[in-house]
């Protein structure tokens, strides 16, 4: 097509009211684009967000429950991604992490077997493809594991919580990402979750852990050497099941965030400063929750919280006041059974991302994207200003190979997840038709 041809279209698809905008209400201020779905394996139960072929942009890694494999799946850089790679595990992944195991600079996987009581390895050959590199036997069904330095050798070591077991197990890398054999510490009543940070001030790595039929937290205390101190169990609501540590109320101590799925509440565990905590406070969540993240999606200083509600369908976000106290929930649509929930900023505009294992059927992971960064939608060339010019820059960017701005929300200027002709007649129809401004 030539150009005037091309124009004499683009005027005349101007005229019409084919593209409908797309607008979202959002009581809590935090706009999210309509979800986006991606297939992944069968039943995943686990996702974590991290740059794994080294082009600065977080991939996605999934473990799959049911089809005892992870998924892959790698980002176009503007938080779309490719199509899901599957990597075989033990069986019954329920888990898994992202660290650099064997010190090589990239981002290994750790994925724990739930069905086989054991840790799969997968070393990455340096573009984001995986090698099977061994499986390590821990307790009875591990539902959750952990990498961090927990012997101050600068080596990721691994951690488990074994469901069956009782106790979580710790496997101390001997530095090339091979593992000494499991050391089991008792914890509460069926463990369902782990989680380190230094939560006595004393630089070494702790764990919380969530206790599901203890309806407790254990937190154990690191010696300095990567062993540990007897569990001090404190009390968190019906059936916690996820537990995370961040600095919520900025006083700089870890303090305990708990996802109690019985009773539909969250649990905060404040840190008095020494690695014990105060007395739980409770906020009402959507229904079931299975997971809990903190990230702060607002870009204010202040951890949110973020919970995938399995049987609710949605995704809980809950305001941080500044304080460590939290606004009352606001659900968001998130496809079928989401089992777990990670946050990332996948397209690189500087705020966080949702990204939601579902566990139904069909499966896969869900992408929200956080529109809180007030990018000006249709400035498509960046300059400040909806003119002319952005027209232009969208033309060539379709048609002539030209570069695309990002974030690439500023292309979009009709708001359905897309950057197509229907940008440009929407531009046309705001700056010579009276049509809408742009914005969602």
């Amino acid at each position: 097509m030539g150009k005037k041809s091309l124009l004499l279209a683009i005027f005349i698809l101007a005229g019409t009211s084919a593209f409908a905008r797309i607008t979202r209400t959002n009581p809590d201020s935090i706009p999210f684009s309509p979800p986006v779905s991606y297939d992944a394996g069968s039943h995943p139960w686990s996702v974590y967000c991290a740059d794994l072929d080294g082009d600065n942009y977080p991939d996605l890694a999934v473990a799959n429950w049911g089809s005892d494999n992870v998924s892959v799946l790698k980002n176009n850089g503007d938080g779309t991604f490719q199509d899901a790679v599957n990597y075989p595990t033990g069986a019954g992944p329920a888990s898994v992490f992202c660290a650099d195991l064997d010190g090589d600079g990239d981002p290994d996987l750790a994925v724990a077997n739930r069905d086989s009581s054991n840790v799969s390895i997968l070393k990455n050959n340096g573009d984001g493809t995986f090698l099977w590199a061994g499986n390590y036997a821990v307790g009875s069904d591990p539902y959750s594991v952990f990498s961090a330095d927990l012997d101050g050798d600068s080596d990721p070591d691994l951690v488990t919580a074994n469901y069956w077991g009782d106790d979580v197990s710790v496997l101390k890398n001997n530095g090339d990402g091979t593992f000494q054999g499991a050391v089991d510490y008792a914890v509460g009543s069926h463990p369902r979750s782990v989680f380190c940070a230094d939560l006595d001030g004393d630089t070494y790595p702790d764990m919380a852990v969530a206790n599901t039929n203890g309806n407790d937290v254990s937190v154990l205390l690191n010696n300095g050497d990567g062993t540990f101190q007897n569990a001090v169990n404190y009390a968190a609501d019906y059936y916690p099941i996820s537990v995370f540590c961040a600095d919520i109320d900025k006083d700089g101590y870890p303090d305990l965030v708990v996802a109690n799925e019985g009773f539909n509440t969250v649990s905060i565990l404040k840190n008095n400063g020494d690695g014990t905590f105060s007395e739980q406070v409770l906020y009402a969540t959507g229904r079931n929750p299975f997971s809990v993240f903190c990230s702060d999606l607002e870009g204010d200083g202040d951890p949110d919280l973020i919970l995938a509600d399995y049987y609710g369908d949605n995704v809980t976000v809950m305001k941080n006041n500044g304080d460590g106290t939290f606004r009352d929930a606001v659900l968001y649509s998130a496809g079928f059974r989401p089992f777990s929930v990670f946050c990332a900023d996948v397209d690189e505009d500087t705020d966080p991302d949702i990204v939601v294992a579902n566990s139904g059927i069909p499966s896969g992971v869900l992408l929200l994207e956080n529109l809180t960064i007030d990018y000006l939608r249709g400035d498509a060339n960046g300059d400040g200003v909806i003119d002319i010019g952005d027209v232009v820059f969208l033309i060539n960017y379709l048609y002539k190979n030209g570069s695309a701005a990002n974030p690439r929300w500023r292309n979009d200027a009709n708001c359905d997840q897309a950057v197509d002709v229907g940008d440009i007649v929407y531009l046309i129809n705001y700056l010579f038709k009276s049509g809408s401004h742009p914005g969602c």
